[in-house]
């Protein structure tokens, strides 16, 4: 990515002084970006000290009694806006996201769309924030119940989705008649200036405080300053399961809220039923899509006994086609690994398998030589294990792909598709209808995503996106995961001229 192509997203990487609210702050202390795509820097971006915390913190308790008062349509309409400022910035924010994070250009622009099409739904949702009317058991009053803005959302971000996840967050937080702080992974910075930057524009031109949206640069550290803060009833964290079990305890002390999108271990079973090319073209895409590094990656094929060598078969020859480099360059399906600690981990876990038992089916490695010179080029794995292999218990966020035997029902599948502590995506490819059934009934998949002929990776906006156990439970996007943002309030009135007690108690003055 040339200059000139940051600077048309207006990143202003110099000069940018210190000032509030939709801004961000500077001090002594900076975050390298750098690009996994070829290992050089990108740009210094400097962190925010606690004293310009709180001054971030006191804007959006500013800022919030002046949005929350805004009517939810004409939120709406500031979220239109920046729906309609990303359709036209798609391509060049689509080629940073691909540059500073490394996945393949084409999944940079579908990010994108992403944000695109959850500004559409939540400039729907902004003339449906509706409530239920519920029928009193006393004569002479009506119930009812209302959602309310929270106030201030802090959102806590991870590398994989740099701006995708932001925006399912904001977009529908802020239609809410909440303010958002969000604090970014510090391995892509600059894409979270460049949205905010788009956003802070936008607010500009239509007159409304600088903090109903704001950015904070740092480590962890300034994730633990969110969660430990009183005044952010909700922190959305999205990242490590680790980094969620901190998280979360850090705000329970306090008794405020979390939404969590934690880690994901998923699954397809194939069943002798499979339309096998289906299979084949949705396990490679899963496995590999990102290089491994979405929360939806496909990490364990789960197959038939009866079928199970001709899968393997056609998996190791696909395998043979994927092209591996630079992810602007759009000849090659699958780009480099996040940075360095994400390629040892990967050769760690390599280790593991062969140390508990497993095979290489397709070996791995750190690719060498011309274009790949930034050392966060890996070769995809395919490898036969065991479900219970601590390894395979375990995400890695790498392309590894493990192959798992079952023999007998598809209910066999199932648990060992259950047995592991995550539970985000998971996909069963079946022409069967009973076995499709039986994998969506409540003895089915335990995941908060459970596809039918589709593979795990990816997910529309319309519905609402997460999952349980070790995965958080947190729900984010479509549906009515809006109420997420908002305290609920039962509301009852009594427009007769006498005043009934409850349990029938009678008072008389």
């Amino acid at each position: 990515m040339t200059n000139k192509e940051l600077k048309t997203l207006k990143i202003k990487l110099e000069n940018h002084g210190t000032s509030t609210g939709s801004n961000w702050f500077t001090n002594k202390d900076t975050i390298l970006s750098s690009s996994p795509t070829n290992g050089k820097p990108i740009a210094r971006v400097e962190c925010t000290s606690y004293k310009e915390y709180e001054k971030v913190i006191k804007e959006a308790e500013h800022a919030k009694l002046i949005w929350r008062d805004i009517p939810a349509p004409k939120r709406g309409e500031i979220i239109r806006q920046l729906g309609e400022k990303l359709r036209e910035k798609k391509p060049t924010l689509g080629k940073l996201v691909s540059y500073e994070m490394g996945k393949s250009y084409q999944e940079g622009l579908g990010e994108v769309q992403e944000m695109i099409d959850i500004c559409d739904f939540a400039v729907g949702i902004s003339r449906q924030l509706y409530g239920n009317t519920i029928h009193s058991e006393r004569p002479g009053h009506r119930m009812y119940d209302q959602y309310h803005p929270l106030g201030i959302v802090g959102i806590i971000t991870a590398f994989n989705f740099p701006v995708a996840v932001w925006a399912w967050n904001s977009a529908l937080a802020l239609v809410c008649g909440n303010v958002v702080v969000w604090k970014p992974s510090e391995k892509t910075p600059l894409c979270a200036i460049a949205c905010q930057h788009i956003l802070a524009d936008i607010l500009k031109s239509n007159k409304l405080p600088e903090g109903i949206s704001s950015l904070l640069m740092g480590n962890a550290e300034i994730g633990t300053w969110l969660s430990k803060d009183s005044r952010v009833p909700l922190i959305s964290a999205t990242g490590s399961t680790r980094m969620g079990r901190q998280v979360a305890m850090t705000v329970a002390e306090r008794l405020g809220k979390t939404l969590l999108e934690l880690g994901g271990n998923n699954a397809i079973i194939v069943t002798p039923k499979a339309d096998l090319k289906m299979t084949i073209i949705g396990a490679v895409f899963g496995a590999v899509g990102t290089a491994g590094q979405r929360c939806t990656s496909t990490r364990r094929l789960i197959v038939h006994d009866s079928i199970y060598d001709k899968v393997k078969t056609s998996l190791v020859e696909a395998y043979k086609q994927i092209k591996i480099g630079d992810p602007l360059d759009t000849q090659y399906h699958m780009g480099p690994l996040i940075d360095i600690d994400a390629v040892q981990k990967y050769l760690d876990a390599l280790s593991k398998i062969k140390e508990q038992g497993g095979k290489i089916l397709v070996e791995g490695g750190v690719l060498k030589g011309d274009g790949y010179e930034s050392g966060c080029y890996v070769s995809p794995v395919i490898a036969e294990v065991d479900n219970q292999f601590p390894i395979v218990q375990e995400e890695t966020f790498a392309p590894i792909l493990y192959l798992i035997k079952y023999s007998g029902e598809v209910q066999q599948a199932i648990a060992i598709q259950n047995n592991v502590r995550q539970g985000l995506s998971s996909s069963i490819m079946t022409t069967d209808l009973r076995e499709a059934e039986v994998f969506l009934s409540q003895n089915g998949s335990d995941c908060g995503i459970a596809n039918v002929n589709i593979g795990t990776s990816g997910a529309e906006i319309g519905g609402a996106f997460g999952g349980e156990k070790e995965t958080g439970g947190g729900r984010e996007s479509g549906s009515d995961a809006w109420k997420v943002y908002m305290r609920r309030q039962t509301n009852t009135i009594n427009y007769t001229t006498s005043l009934p007690l409850a349990q029938g108690i009678q008072f008389e003055l």
